[in-house]
């Protein structure tokens, strides 16, 4: 397939060539031609097509646009326009289009001309610019993509147009000449290159007075359009024709090569990059991605642009002054540096700073024309032929960039920069982090001495972990050290130890990591800058992005958390199993953001954290929603809830296992905000609704640091609710780990407070709770008072739920004493409970505790039956944990009935989902159980695989009483 973009764009269809109607489709089509070979996401292309004004629906539009053009190519198959994750890539080679065509003859023509060919050179060029049907991209709707491209091919027709016109001079065809620089002059009156070859044109031709026209003329418009004199060489060309020096007349002398002709300025190339440091730290990967960069450039096309961004003390300017030099040997006619002041109070003009570069090209003075266009336009044209490579550090964004970018790809430009320049077209983005612990060791040796280092490891270790490797903190205390070499470096690291006085400690001469800090706020709105403060709030987890909008009361702000970001202060750390990105702040940035909030009024960051509280609390509920119903789930208490919109609950909780999984860490920091922000209410509800989640998915730890830290906190504000059911929730956990007298001091303390404010239902909670204890100790006749107690509360409540539990429990305490006749009725009542309830989660837990009875009286078969409904049941609610205790039962009765295949299967089965939900007691308990039931079959080799690996479980809990069991088992099987 063959296009062409040097004038309208067209495809060639068989032996036709072919416009395309709708805008739309041109300009994607423009747009994957310009980067033909790589992939571009459906995001990248849904900013050229619609930039900021994207329609909600965008992917379903860029993937209709594509079956069109698909469609319209021919290309049914995606061959050539190939679906690539994330988006699509157009597999063309350079020739199949007019402009890449274009680049390698005007390249070959060059060369020939370097080579002395003038007769090849003009054939070659003259062959490229025949290629041309009117602009480049001519019908193309504008997007920066587009824009630029065209740009920079237009620039290069009207350079190789000059280039084919000196070649021509060489050849002698000044005649031929005059009359077609005359109209290229007409569509280009300020090009001196040009007026330069009209006038050289003209006076070979005999004509001298219209060759000193020709510079008045030129001299006359610069004056009234630009406010300036023509440049030294054509003042100099001028002054020669005025005199008929004849070394102008003729041609006849070598032809030179274009790029090594003096432009104009001094002839020594410039050099101006600040020295290389001696002790440059690896950052292989980073050196050979912008070493790639630069070594892409061809003089037909556009600069390549790599920009290095990061956040504050990376080492940007430090990695792009080590490559600069390594380049050096590429770029002989000089490399500038410019300091652009990005992050200052006050960024550089670009105006000034060309105004410097020309200084440095030895235009000077008056020669130095006023204005942005202007000197951009000279500075264009000087470094057209030069090999020179610009370091552009600390720019503050792309605008300021833009007019410093030359026109060819003789030059390259290297970009340093604390923000994301996502609008610089074509530029290639390296993203700086901290350095890896191996990195910042290096450093760290080559400042303070690798033998200090070798002789305290432990503390050299601990102080870079205090500086978060940041580059620039590592080089500051061992700096500090350096100059200190009779402290051990304990020293440092116990004045880098407490956190809040870490970054004044990171301080030495000129550099100071908090004053680096602050010039990034600088240049922040205040929303944004309030955002970064209150983020440091938050602790060390990476966070959701939803997080900042109830921070700053709004209902959206991932536009200033876009800011944030690409203002390098806060980093995109990973993208959650929900499909969330995550965000996180540096440990040296959280510090400074601590401090930035400080000086906030503590009202505001107090309800900052209020709505933010009440939102995760929110989010909680509506997920616990989607669990199977829970005993754990407290009701609702005094809270107020600032929900988020309904579409982005519906997306997050979706799945409420993975959400609970991937904010497993933020929800216990948000209980620890609660708690110590003494905000009582917030922080048991959310406590106590978290641990419906705790329960499901085995998180022990969590639930019990979560209510150890609220349980303080309402007993010291008097908030009795609160306190019974953090009570209650330790309870269970201690109940859990068989701390059963713990179990029982916390839920008698529970029951009392909730008799004390009238909790019929907390009340009833904790006496069902007790009756557990009491049942795991063997006190069947006291955990039936108790539950007992626990069903006439229910009953005076109404809450039928927990009577269809509480029926169940009493029923499976019966069957325990042995009396299966009076277990039946109340499992029944409990069973008709849970279906007349439609709580079928409630049904399977019934069903498996009757498959009890059911086995007890012979009726294994029925027994099977309803274990098997339970199972069914689970597995549609997703309820992994209460399959895994029903796949127990089935494996038991599976063993009863001689079917040891269904046994095994059962059982390894329930093991593996134990393993998955970190129950890892009820899975070494699994594997015993198996083991055992392959010794009772006298599998000896079988039986001692699985108790093998129940003994490694049990022996990571410390359970010593399994492990000597267990030992003694092994030992007794037969070898």
């Amino acid at each position: 397939m063959r296009f062409r973009a040097l004038g309208p764009l067209e495809f060639l269809d068989a032996t036709e060539w072919r416009a395309i109607r709708a805008p739309k489709w041109r300009l994607l089509l423009a747009t994957l031609l310009i980067e033909a070979g790589q992939v571009l996401s459906v995001d990248r292309i849904a900013a050229e097509l619609w930039d900021e004004a994207q329609p909600k629906t965008v992917g379903n539009q860029v993937h209709g646009y594509v079956s069109r053009l698909r469609r319209l190519l021919r290309d049914g198959q995606g061959e050539l326009l190939v679906t690539q994750a994330p988006g699509y890539r157009l597999r063309i080679e350079p020739a199949d289009t007019d402009f890449g065509r274009f680049l390698a003859l005007v390249d070959s023509g060059r060369a020939a001309w370097r080579a002395g060919d003038t007769d090849e050179a003009a054939g070659l060029l003259s062959g490229g610019l025949a290629l041309w049907r009117g602009n480049a991209f001519q019908d193309v709707p504008v997007s920066p993509l587009v824009r630029a491209e065209a740009d920079n091919l237009n620039e290069l027709r009207v350079t190789v147009l000059e280039d084919l016109a000196e070649v021509n001079l060489l050849r002698g065809q000044h005649g031929e000449l005059s009359a077609e620089l005359a109209e290229l002059v007409k569509e280009h009156p300020l090009r001196e290159r040009m007026r330069e070859l009209q006038m050289l044109a003209l006076y070979r031709n005999g004509r001298q007075a219209d060759a000193l026209t020709a510079y008045a003329d030129l001299r006359e418009r610069l004056a009234d359009e630009l406010g300036v004199d023509p440049s030294p060489p054509l003042q100099r060309l001028y002054e020669r024709i005025l005199r008929a020096d004849g070394a102008l007349a003729s041609p006849a002398q070598p032809a030179a090569q274009p790029e090594k002709e003096p432009p104009p300025g001094p002839d020594l190339p410039v050099h101006q990059l600040p020295p290389d440091v001696p002790d440059f730290t690896d950052r292989r990967a980073k050196r050979e991605a912008i070493a790639e960069v630069i070594a892409s450039r061809k003089e037909t096309g556009p600069p390549p642009v790599a920009v290095v961004a990061g956040g504050p003390g990376v080492g940007k300017s430090t990695l792009a002054v080590h490559v600069a030099h390594a380049a050096k040997p590429h770029f002989p006619d000089g490399q500038f540096y410019l300091d652009l002041a990005g992050t200052s109070a006050d960024p550089r003009d670009p105006a000034v700073l060309l105004a410097e570069v020309l200084h440095a090209l030895g235009i000077t003075g008056a020669w130095i024309p006023e204005g942005l266009p202007a000197r951009t336009t000279l500075y264009r044209s000087l470094l057209a032929r030069r090999r020179m490579l610009l370091v552009l550090d600390d720019a503050a964004n792309a605008d300021q960039v833009r007019p410093l970018l030359p026109s060819t790809g003789s030059c390259a430009v290297l970009v340093t920069s604390r923000t994301q320049m996502n609008d610089l077209p074509g530029a290639r983005h390296i993203e700086l982090d901290v350095f890896r612990p191996q990195e910042a060791r290096e450093l760290f040796a080559s400042i303070v001495s690798a033998e200090r280092v070798a002789a305290e490891p432990e503390e050299a270790e601990k102080i870079l972990r205090s500086c978060g490797y940041l580059p620039l903190a590592i080089r500051i205390s061992g700096g500090r050290l350096a100059g200190r070499m009779t402290w051990p470096l304990r020293v440092m690291r116990e004045r880098l130890a407490d956190e809040s006085k870490r970054l004044g400690e990171l301080r030495v001469g000129e550099l100071d990591v908090r004053a680096s800090f602050g010039l990034s706020l600088r240049s922040l709105p205040p929303i944004a800058v309030q955002a970064f403060g209150l983020l440091g709030l938050l602790g060390r987890e990476s966070l959701p992005g939803w997080v900042l909008g109830p921070l700053l009361d709004r209902q959206d702000a991932h536009d200033v958390l876009d800011m944030l970001v690409d203002a390098s202060l806060v980093q995109l750390a990973d993208t959650d199993a929900v499909g969330q990105p995550r965000y996180r702040l540096h440990d040296l940035l959280r510090t400074y953001a601590l401090e930035t909030a400080e000086t906030f009024p503590a009202a505001t960051r107090h309800a900052a954290l209020t709505r933010l509280l009440a939102t995760w609390l929110d989010l909680v509920e509506q997920a616990v929603d989607r669990l199977p119903p829970s005993l754990f789930r407290p009701k609702p208490g005094l809270t107020v809830r600032r929900p988020l919109p309904p579409e982005t609950v519906a997306q997050l909780v979706a799945n409420p296992l993975a959400w609970f999984s991937a904010e497993r860490v933020c929800l216990l920091g948000a209980v620890k905000l609660a708690a110590e922000g003494e905000m009582d209410e917030l922080a048991w509800e959310l406590a106590a609704h978290t641990a419906c989640y705790y329960d499901v998915h085995n998180q022990h730890e969590d639930w019990r640091q979560s209510h150890q830290l609220v349980l303080k906190v309402v007993h010291e504000a008097g908030n009795k609710p609160g306190e019974a059911a953090m009570l209650r929730g330790l309870a269970q956990v201690q109940i859990y780990r068989d701390a059963l007298d713990d179990a029982t001091e916390s839920l008698r303390e529970s029951l009392r407070l909730c008799q004390e404010i009238g909790d019929r239902r907390g009340e009833a909670l904790a006496a069902s709770a007790l009756g557990t204890v009491e049942r795991s100790q063997g006190h069947h006749e006291q955990a039936l008072e108790h539950v007992r107690h626990a069903l006439e509360l229910v009953l005076e409540t109404g809450d039928r739920a927990i009577e269809a539990q509480l029926r169940n429990g009493i029923a499976t305490i019966h069957l325990a004493q042995g009396r299966p006749a009076e277990a039946e009725p109340w499992f029944e009542e409990a069973l008709r409970l849970a279906r007349e309830l439609g709580d079928v989660h409630r049904e399977a837990v019934v069903l498996r505790e009757m498959s009890q009875l059911h086995r007890e009286s012979g009726a294994t078969a029925h027994a099977l039956r309803s274990l098997r409904r339970a199972l069914d049941i689970f597995e549609e609610l997703n309820d992994e944990r209460c399959r895994a205790y029903t796949l127990v039962k089935l494996g038991r009765l599976y063993a009863e009935r001689g079917e040891r295949a269904q046994t095994s299967l059962a059982l390894e089965s329930a093991a593996r989902m134990y393993a998955r939900s970190g129950d890892r007691m009820a899975e070494a308990a699994s594997w015993q159980l198996l083991g055992e039931l392959a010794a009772t079959q006298h599998n000896a080799d079988t039986a001692r695989v699985h108790l093998n690996v129940a003994l490694r479980l049990w022996q990571d809990f410390g359970a010593d009483d399994q492990v000597n069991e267990l030992k003694s088992k092994l030992h007794r099987l037969p070898h």
